[in-house]
């Protein structure tokens, strides 16, 4: 009998690859999308299937994880064997600006899926994955971060989805769910939103290339990040629902780069030559031509900023046998490749 899979952040970056892995692997997927009057779907429409259609195995229902009674219901009625919330306002520097917003879906989200769980757990034993991320260690030492490394947030995402990674683990131990959490590191695509820093260097200089563009304008140039490709995460994601006992796991690549060095490589691919000039806000990269195609503006900065992350993926490593297959350098080569 084939398993049933219920993700909700469907039409997203990682519900899209996500989709497609579990797809691969004989699922029946069910994907939760919010009702809006312009289209969503654009991240999974080559993976639709005609609602008429018989034996479907990719199904999607309207529903929001901000709203308890969707939720239950939705759970209720398809009684999968796994869900996974990827559903998030996941864009730090916006969450400043609706930081209650933020905390009710990226929070909040994860205790009703947990309530409705708990509700079902004596008709069905359904496995969770609890989506977190890297932004809840925010303030560090710039050494590594693994799974016992404190959090210390630095926006209204991250303490938001501390919650959730704490109530994932209440619910765990306090009812004996099965409920993981997966402390994914910066993972890219070339369906990466396009107000993500790496899409944005990667669309912007795509597009000074082709002379469609002028200059690129980018906050914080020496934020270092643990960068990998989206499509290595969430094959993570499933492994970790496939083991015997739940457990939390930091998924990352273990290398480390400034938003400056990703240009740098970026520009490689591209074969623009660039040269720094100037310092602070003033720091500006110029053509060959002598021309500043990249600029610093400061709105781009968070009120407060992390300034590095670098992910100890040693614990998926030696339980689930996870490691990442694309290097930075193959990330930016898959992301410029679609983006001409």
């Amino acid at each position: 009998m084939k398993k049933k899979a219920l993700i909700y952040g469907v039409t997203g970056q990682d519900g899209s690859y996500l989709s497609e892995l579990l797809l691969k692997k004989k699922y029946e997927v069910h994907g939760v999308k919010r009702r809006s009057s312009s289209l969503n779907t654009s991240r999974i429409d080559h993976l639709y299937q005609d609602p008429h259609q018989k034996n479907k195995n990719f199904i999607l229902h309207y529903g929001d994880i901000s709203d308890s009674i969707s939720v239950n219901n939705l759970i209720s009625k398809i009684k999968p064997d796994e869900i996974y919330n990827l559903a998030a306002q996941s864009h730090v520097g916006v969450s400043f600006q609706i930081p209650e917003y933020t905390a009710n879906v990226d929070g909040l989200g994860a205790l009703r899926i947990l309530e409705a769980i708990k509700s079902l757990d004596s008709v069905k034993k359904i496995k969770f994955y609890q989506a977190g991320t890297s932004e809840m260690f925010g303030k560090t030492d710039g050494g590594f971060q693994n799974e016992k490394t404190k959090f210390y947030p630095r926006s209204p995402y991250a303490a938001a989805k501390i919650y959730a990674h704490w109530i994932t683990i209440n619910y765990r131990e306090s009812y004996n769910l099965f409920a993981c959490n997966g402390i994914l590191f910066n993972h890219e695509s070339p369906v990466r939103g396009e107000t993500f820093v790496t899409k944005k260097i990667i669309s912007g200089l795509c597009k000074i290339k082709k002379k469609k563009l002028n200059t690129l304008y980018l906050g914080n140039l020496y934020s270092k990040r643990d960068w990998g490709h989206a499509q290595d995460y969430v094959e993570a994601m499933w492994k970790m629902l496939q083991q015997k006992k739940p457990e939390d796991f930091v998924i990352a690549t273990g290398k480390q780069y400034t938003v400056k060095q990703f240009i740098n490589l970026v520009c490689k691919q591209l074969e623009i030559k660039i040269k720094w000039k100037g310092k602070g806000l003033k720091e500006k990269a110029y053509n060959d031509h002598g021309k500043a195609i990249i600029k610093i503006d400061k709105s781009y900065f968070r009120p407060t900023e992390v300034d590095s992350l670098l992910g100890d993926a040693s614990k998926a490593r030696r339980i689930l046998s996870w490691k990442p297959k694309m290097s930075v350098d193959d990330l930016i080569k898959d992301m410029i490749t679609h983006e001409q």
